[in-house]
């Protein structure tokens, strides 16, 4: 099957551009099954110089790491964010509170209706018909009106509050009048018929939500007919993103070495759509001084760098971590691509998620460590695991989980070519990205996915 946006002839992209002989000649071999500790020959040393490379002669042993198995590596993310200092929730206006999680629970602050109301425009009738009808009628928003008396009936729009003594509604395509003037029903009429008693929905003092729960458009029109003005919820997490190279152009064309920003474009919303408050993106270049002065004097919850996690003359993101004393929690996950990626603990309630250079690189990342931490922080639930059997064969890198972008049609995953770490093509069409097991994933083999967060349903289609 052709994915998507790729003509009959395109060429499939299932290998990383950071690979080597031996894992680009694994690629094309036959996908097999997840490999169970101690059935591989290859020593765990050998396999970690396999992925990373022998450490440079000299080199700080401190440099010298164990990759993180990926799905441990998103569930230490989510644990670096509990273990942070608890964020006090605060008192939100509803036009601002899409998106949070509430911090207390919502309760009627009233009866809902506060009073009888009618349910369809027509009239209010007392007792049998047929029915003299007053010149007046009854609108929405007016006080209470006159009582009514057997035999009687008013006019009364849809949310007006029904007269006291009122047997029903008539709907107004359930009645007609006569010559004389007398209201008579085309139906029979229930007592209470379209009448919303006083406390029908709920009782002041009701739970409405408990905590916990996200502030969806509904949840907004809960609370504003609940009374409410702003909601308890808990903060949206302030990330500051900073992006890190000497080569990068902000606009026009990539010329004479130097290629344009992708990053700089894309992380602000993707951070926004997983709920954080960008509150800054700098460009730093490739300045040691002006990284380490940028992480120290930042007050945002998560730190977001692009480029300079691997180990070459500019890559100044695991010096500088080691000169403000941060803590590595995540360095290097078994995830391809991105596998350079890092999370640090800079202060109690402060993280840096370092994301590579290559554009799909740094969204393995953001899905990786920053989705996770962010959630936790936004006392956002987990989304549940679900997968989808694959349309076609996915090869698998031999140790490494790979996330690859696919399209959703019917009940099956489609994967997308030009899936390599530095391009963008499949991703921009992508719904959301496979996770592939070590070794692969034959045609019909059920994978999870990770929805992006536009593509998936609820909340996460905001951008703001």
């Amino acid at each position: 099957m052709t994915a998507p946006g790729a003509g009959a002839g395109a060429p499939v992209r299932d290998t990383d551009d950071d690979l080597d002989v031996e894992e680009a000649l694994a690629l094309v071999r036959e996908p097999r099954e997840p490999r169970e500790p101690g059935r591989d020959a290859v020593s765990a040393a050998a396999q970690d110089e396999h992925r990373h490379g022998p450490a440079a002669h000299g080199a700080p042993s401190a440099h010298r790491h164990r990759a993180t198995p990926w799905l441990q590596a998103r569930e230490i993310a989510a644990r670096a964010a509990r273990s942070g200092a608890r964020r006090a929730p605060l008192s939100v206006p509803l036009a601002d509170a899409l998106g949070l999680a509430l911090a207390a629970p919502l309760d009627a602050l009233a009866d809902l209706p506060s009073f009888d109301t009618s349910a369809m425009d027509g009239w209010a009738v007392a007792g049998p018909g047929p029915w003299d009808v007053r010149d007046e009628g009854v609108l929405a928003g007016h006080g209470q009106p006159e009582p009514l008396t057997d035999g009687e009936a008013v006019r009364i729009a849809t949310g007006a509050r029904v007269p006291a003594d009122t047997t029903a509604v008539l709907r107004s395509e359930h009645g007609r009048t006569d010559a004389q003037g007398r209201l008579h029903a085309t139906r029979d009429t229930v007592h209470g018929q379209d009448i919303r008693p006083r406390g029908q929905e709920c009782r002041s003092g009701d739970q409405l939500l408990p905590v916990g729960t996200l502030v969806t458009p509904a949840v907004l029109g809960l609370a504003a007919a609940a009374g409410y003005d702003t909601v308890t919820a808990v903060p949206r997490p302030r990330a500051e993103v900073l992006i890190l190279g000497d080569e990068l152009l902000t606009e026009g064309l990539p010329s004479e070495g130097l290629i344009r920003d992708a990053l700089g474009p894309m992380l602000p919303p993707w951070l926004r759509a997983l709920g954080a408050e960008v509150t800054a993106v700098r460009r730093l270049g490739d300045d040691a001084r002006a990284l380490r002065k940028a992480i120290t004097s930042s007050t945002a919850d998560l730190i977001v760098t692009t480029g300079g996690t691997a180990s070459g003359p500019v890559d100044h993101v695991h010096p500088t971590l080691d000169r403000v004393g941060a803590e590595l929690l995540v360095d290097g996950v078994t995830v391809r691509p991105g596998h350079p990626m890092l999370l640090a603990r800079l202060k109690e309630n402060q993280h840096l998620v370092g994301l590579p250079g290559n554009p799909l690189a740094a969204v393995s990342g953001l899905l990786t460590l920053a989705e996770p931490l962010l959630r936790t922080l936004a006392a956002h639930p987990a989304p549940e695991p679900y997968a989808l059997p694959l349309a076609e064969t996915v090869h698998g890198h031999p140790y490494d989980t790979r996330l690859i972008p696919v399209v959703l049609r019917g009940d099956a995953a489609i994967p997308l070519h030009y899936n390599g770490p530095a391009m963008l093509r499949g991703i921009a069409a992508a719904d959301a990205l496979a996770v592939v097991p070590p070794g692969g994933a034959q045609q019909g083999a059920e994978t999870e996915l990770l929805d992006l967060p536009w593509a998936a349903a609820g909340i996460g289609v905001c951008f703001t």
